[in-house]
């Protein structure tokens, strides 16, 4: 199996940047496709962005598109999300996670098996 740490959450004004980074350890030989997704108080999480092995296929949510960025470093085991233009409704707890396939395809129906802890990301207006 794999286990994640997210970091770089923290407090930004609106229209700021933050770049959290996901970083993997434990069974990382195998491919696998890591997403981000969120979850704001009383609200239920949503995806985010998610990224396949080889990075050659990324998927956004519509409310992040063009804002943010998914990449990889498969030498460091760590996945990043680079989040531009920040607003107020960003603001919630990040989390990433993962499951393990070597397909290009990444199944908008996943069920993800591994999930990091999570990191606050709070946008001031």
């Amino acid at each position: 199996q794999v286990q994640l740490v997210e970091s770089g959450g923290g407090l930004v004004q609106t229209g700021g940047s933050l770049r959290l980074s996901c970083a993997a350890s434990g069974r990382t030989s195998s491919a696998y496709v890591v997403g981000w997704f969120r979850q704001a108080p009383g609200k239920e999480r949503e995806f985010v962005a998610a990224i396949n092995w080889s990075g050659g296929n990324t998927v956004y949510a519509g409310s992040v598109k063009g804002r943010f960025t998914i990449s990889r470093d498969n030498t460091k085991n760590t996945r990043y999300l680079q989040m531009n233009s920040l607003k107020p409704e960003d603001t919630a707890v990040y989390y990433c996670a993962a499951y393990y396939s070597s397909s290009y395809y990444i199944n908008p129906e996943a069920s993800y098996d591994y999930w990091g802890q999570g990191t606050q990301v709070t946008v001031s207006s």
